[in-house]
């Protein structure tokens, strides 16, 4: 069979791959992209390989409570994985998450106020 003359099938590009190019495009650090690629990859095996496109702010919520609750992360982590997955939503499905008011949240350290010792002389 003649290959010139056969129609070639394009495959479209993969999730991850269309995350990749979009990071790179807009310009952000590697690690960013780095790390929100872990935190995509990390949504989709917590909800059994399921396209992000199938679910929506119900798993989003569950995927960070998770975090929160059992994972034990701190603020800032959680802070990046949902910052991640509002980046695949937004610029790479266009899918406008409703505000996730059900995500517990990682509680942030309370912070104990530094005193500055004077001695007198």
């Amino acid at each position: 069979m003649d290959q010139k003359n056969t129609p070639s099938l394009v495959r479209a590009p993969r999730l991850l791959d269309q995350v990749r190019d979009k990071i790179r495009v807009k310009h952000y650090s590697i690690r960013t992209e780095t790390q929100y690629l872990q935190w995509i990859r990390r949504f989709i095996l917590y909800h059994g390989k399921r396209h992000p496109r199938e679910m929506g702010a119900g798993e989003v919520e569950s995927f960070l409570t998770h975090l929160a609750t059992v994972g034990k992360v701190s603020a800032s982590t959680q802070n990046q994985a949902l910052s991640a997955l509002l980046f695949l939503y937004r610029e790479i499905l266009a899918v406008d998450l409703p505000w996730l008011d059900k995500v517990i949240r990682a509680k942030k350290p309370q912070r104990l106020p530094t005193v500055l010792y004077c001695s007198a002389r």
